[in-house]
């Protein structure tokens, strides 16, 4: 009995071997499963990826197609309109009449101008340049070059119109050469060529967002976004080509590498393409290790298998050939990222499979939660209720003290405007000296001429009465443009900020004050130019604040041995972004501000003025006017002396600052 028993204590009992096998399949079936839905989704993805691609390929081929070809066919009909003018006919029948040649060349060098081509010329019928637009160190087509080797001459001279690339021998610059015979009845006689620059194709490669080149008839890489592809062949030239290339020198004699891509072009009905193309709109997937620098890695290094879309499109009636490269790196990433997103779904279904299954068995629990749950939920929706009343009655009470913060800041912004009208007014009687005396003299005058002119016109003298009526008049308008500015001044408004000339503002402040300064010595520099400087604030506070700044200016160089007032107005240099761009100094000659004093100067009723004179508000009201308008007022000291009270203002809406170079600089 003992040893019958011994192996179930050691080993315990046997297991069923099939559920566990069961359990095995299962997971391998659910791994299967997972894996066949990524690859699926890999395969989809790319599929639709790459037809994207290839359509959003064929669209930006079809823009730089029409693009490249309107930058040269604006200029191919000039050559046509060259045998019209007389004095290239007059030239091909006389052609070494000096003055028939610098005629024809003056004719040409003026339309080349007019054109913007790089070159214009005229061949006789050995291929002899006659005329040309080019001096004597220009391009290669300068006179008494022999250039009947060229394609475009011998097609012209055969009846036709040459279109062809070639490299200038002597300035190695790429163009485009466009020729057409010159006839004198039904023989040519010459042949008229321009050279059309290819600049402007360079200059759209953007366009296209990947790589890509031009080819010419003979597969030559003639231009390419990569510079290193420029000038390589796409397929090895037969002999004839070779032979071709040398005579003509269409590539300035130099030695034509292979294209560093492995392609296999195919010349078919639809023209030339890629091998596996269809029509003109040729396509195949290459894959491979390609040179560095065609299409790097994201982070600079070169990838060791990367591949790429090769994309041809045929430009009409140039016979080049457009290729475009676009990576395929993003499609297969995506792809990957479709696959793995296919796999986690089925595998969340599977799981949810797996969870549906289990909620099964847990149904009842489930059942006695809910009850419970329900008796929780009507008590729950019973504290909702009485806290949904709460926080009723809670936003009523925040919309009364809305409503009454609202009309306190009302409130509060028509004692401010009060204020500052106030302050308008103590400028005004300030100022009522001044203006007074200005006012005084012309109307002396007027009562003086008026009793003058009873008397001429009693005596008859109606010449005299008529001049001093003239003279009276004008010193009324002398009297309005004196009153004008006050009455703008003291008018009650709201501010209304807009586009305001500061140095019209400072000239009315400085008008206002000018009999003051002119009494007590004031030198006035006033560096402001009219129509420089234009900020974005209401020009009748702005003048407010100016004559502030003024008066305390005129009162701090009272006892001054030197007084002289610098007013100034430009861009800041200093400005960060977010501040103010323009400021206006205004700089006396006085004592400048102590220290001790600098800190409280703004503050409402801080004063250094004598007791009667002040009420310490005027630099607080000028600084909340300027405040209105998103500027700054702040004050200094200049290094030799005197106090600086500087006024930083923004830019009217939609303005750029204006160029330090051309503004009268600002006082630091």
């Amino acid at each position: 009995m003992i040893t019958s028993s011994a192996p179930s204590r050691l080993f315990g009992p046997r297991r069923p071997l099939w559920p566990a096998v069961r359990q095995l399949a299962g997971v391998l079936l659910a791994l299967l499963t997972v894996l066949a839905a990524g690859w699926s989704g890999f395969v989809l993805s790319e599929r639709h990826g790459l037809a994207l691609l290839r359509d959003d390929a064929d669209h930006r081929l079809d823009l730089f197609a029409s693009a490249a070809q309107g930058a040269i066919r604006r200029l191919e009909h000039i050559p046509a309109t060259i045998q019209l003018n007389r004095e290239v006919q007059a030239l091909l029948l006389e052609p070494h009449h000096a003055l028939r040649v610098s005629a024809a060349n003056s004719y040409l060098r003026r339309l080349n101008a007019h054109l913007g081509s790089l070159a214009v010329f005229v061949l006789d019928e050995r291929g002899i340049v006659v005329a040309t637009s080019s001096d004597q160190t220009g391009d290669d087509s300068q006179l008494g070059e022999d250039l009947s080797f060229r394609p475009y001459f011998q097609e012209a001279l055969s009846g036709q119109v040459g279109r062809h690339f070639a490299i200038g021998a002597r300035t190695h610059q790429p163009g485009y050469f466009v020729s057409h015979p010159i006839r004198d009845g039904a023989r040519v006689v010459g042949v008229a060529t321009i050279k059309i620059s290819l600049e402007p194709i360079e200059q759209m490669w953007e366009m296209l967002g990947a790589p890509a080149l031009l080819a010419d008839t003979n597969r030559v890489v003639i231009l390419s976004s990569r510079p290193e592809w420029r000038y390589t062949t796409l397929s090895d030239p037969t002999l004839e080509q070779r032979v071709e290339m040398q005579i003509t020198r269409l590539y300035d004699e130099q030695p034509l590498p292979r294209f560093p891509v492995p392609l296999r072009l195919v010349d078919g009905a639809g023209g030339e393409g890629v091998e596996g193309g269809e029509g003109d709109v040729d396509s195949e997937e290459v894959d491979g290790v390609l040179p560095p620098g065609l299409l790097p890695a994201e982070d600079g290094q070169r990838p060791a298998r990367t591949s790429a879309l090769v994309l041809g499109r045929a430009l009409d009636g140039m016979d080049w050939r457009l290729m475009i490269f676009p990576d395929l790196r993003v499609v297969r990433n995506q792809a990957v990222l479709h696959s793995m997103l296919s796999a986690v779904a089925v595998g969340f279904v599977l799981l949810l499979t797996l969870f549906l299954n289990q909620r099964r068995r847990s149904m009842r629990e489930k059942l006695e939660a809910k009850q419970l749950l329900e008796r929780a939920n009507a008590e729950l929706e019973h504290k909702v209720a009485r806290r949904t009343r709460a926080l009723t009655d809670t936003n009523a009470r925040l919309r009364r003290e809305i409503a009454e913060r609202e009309q306190a800041e009302r409130t509060l912004r028509e004692a401010h405007d009060e204020l500052v009208h106030a302050g308008k007014m103590a400028a005004l009687g300030q100022l009522a000296t001044g203006i007074t005396h200005e006012l005084a003299q012309p109307l002396g005058a007027i009562r003086t001429l008026a009793g003058n002119a009873v008397e001429f016109q009693r005596r008859g003298d109606q010449k005299a009465v008529s001049g001093n009526l003239g003279i009276i008049t004008r010193l009324a308008d002398q009297m309005g443009q004196i009153i004008q500015p006050l009455k703008g001044f003291a008018r009650k408004s709201a501010a209304v900020p807009a586009a305001t000339d500061v140095a019209h503002a400072v000239a009315n402040a400085l008008f206002l004050y000018d009999q003051r300064l002119r009494r007590e010595g004031v030198e006035v520099r006033n560096l402001c130019v009219p129509g420089e400087v234009v900020a974005w604030c209401d020009p009748n506070r702005l003048e407010q604040v100016l004559i502030n700044l003024i008066g305390n200016a005129a009162d701090a160089m009272k006892d001054s041995p030197v007084r002289r007032l610098l007013i100034s107005a430009g861009p800041d240099a200093a400005a960060r972004d977010g501040e103010p761009p323009l400021r206006l100094d205004v700089v006396d000659s006085g004592p400048g501000v102590p220290e001790s004093v600098r800190a409280r100067l703004f503050e409402p009723f801080f004063t250094t003025k004598e007791a009667g004179v002040g009420l310490g508000l005027g630099l607080a009201i000028s600084r909340d006017i300027v405040r209105e308008f998103h500027g700054e007022l702040e004050a200094s000291n200049c290094p030799e002396g005197g106090a600086c009270f500087t006024l930083r203002l923004p830019l009217p809406p939609g303005e750029a600052t204006a160029d330090p170079d051309t503004v009268s600089p600002p006082i630091s």
